[in-house]
């Protein structure tokens, strides 16, 4: 008969579907350890030394190739961390209002970027945008930034601390997606609302242990199924999670689809310790955009699962502190527990 330890074992069988992304802050250190081990290929590609002989960006898209090696640090600024690299510069004078991206994706060094006016006004500017991602780690990104018409402006290719190499650019105008707005006729989940000085004492689970690491468990209808209205967001220098637990109908399978207005993680957890807990199915919802994950086990079964955004930080742009999401359920058991907030010890006496 299956139970919840072959849940647990389907660790070993999906390998690292995510990592485990089940924080409230990004726990994120870095050090000079690395400072010179990457001195890049210097072959006469790349921008302008400085901000009289800056390359001109004729217009968009644009793509070029450099390395910053061995040229002179002439701009830095905190961003969040300080910078004295060697840096290359490029000069854009939009015709029109414009939203702009610059990416850094594939530059093999840990990169900073800078967008800045011709009074050294810093527009925007990002040091780490890529982790452990194809695009590298620690590599840069402006995601948007707005420009005036007839403005020069002029993006620098910068690097962490002293930093340099080879990099990559490309520049475009930015398309904001189009607006998503949910509409959810079904159990409210009841969080108060995000924003600056939120504790999350609602349904922060493992990580929430100051407030009893409370869950929330959702019940199905007489048929086995919910629909749940859920907020997910930030608070001030964080993000909300909501970890719920949902107990396995007869047939020992759940369909769970969820959307939402912002990007948004979805995770089946295991095992139900909060010393241990990892990630062992996952799937990204939204914007807009609904996904399914299909939950496996013996009837009966208590699950975990998570819900949170994919950022840490309000994307740029987003007003406000808090979107919606729906959850979607079908194979649930019914009518198992009133929808509340309960201690972690709770969870833990129904395995006594």
């Amino acid at each position: 008969m299956r139970t919840f330890l072959a849940l647990v074992l389907m660790i070993a069988l999906v390998g690292s579907v995510a990592a485990a992304d089940l924080g409230t802050t990004q726990k994120l250190t870095k050090s000079n350890d690395h400072v010179g081990m990457n001195p890049g290929t210097p072959d006469g590609r790349e921008g302008g030394e400085d901000m009289d002989s800056a390359v001109v960006i004729p217009s968009l898209p644009f793509d070029d190739t450099g390395n910053t090696v061995g040229h002179d640090d002439d701009y830095g600024t905190m961003c969040p961390y300080g910078s004295w690299a060697p840096d290359l510069w490029y000069s854009y004078t939009p015709v029109d209002d414009e939203i702009i991206s610059v990416d850094l994706c594939y530059s093999t060094y840990d990169t900073a970027v800078f967008l800045i006016d011709g009074q050294y006004n810093l527009i925007a500017c990002n040091d780490d945008y890529y982790f452990e991602d194809e695009c590298g780690t620690y590599v840069s990104m402006i995601e948007e930034a707005s420009l005036e018409a007839g403005t020069e402006y002029f993006i620098i290719i910068d690097g962490y601390v002293s930093d340099a190499g080879d990099y990559v650019v490309h520049v475009e105008l930015f398309e904001p997606p189009v607006p998503c707005f949910l509409i959810c006729d079904g159990v409210a989940e009841g969080e108060p609302s995000l924003g600056p000085g939120y504790d999350d004492a609602w349904n922060g689970g493992c990580q929430s242990p100051e407030f009893g690491s409370p869950f929330q468990n959702l019940e199905a209808d007489s048929n086995g199924e919910l629909i749940f209205c859920g907020i997910a967001g930030w608070t001030y220098g964080g993000r909300d999670t909501d970890w719920f637990t949902i107990i396995v109908g007869e047939t020992g399978m759940v369909e769970w689809i969820v959307d939402a207005e912002q990007e948004t993680h979805i995770f089946l957890l295991g095992p139900h310790d909060c010393d241990t807990v990892d990630v062992i199915l996952s799937e990204t919802a939204g914007i807009c955009n609904p996904v399914t994950l299909l939950l496996e086990a013996s009837p009966g079964d208590v699950l975990w699962i998570w819900v949170g955004a994919t950022t840490y930080n309000p994307p740029s742009g987003f007003v406000g502190w808090e979107y919606n999401y729906t959850c979607t359920f079908t194979g649930l058991m019914p009518g198992t527990v009133s929808v509340q907030s309960i201690s972690f010890d709770g969870i833990k006496s129904w395995y006594r």
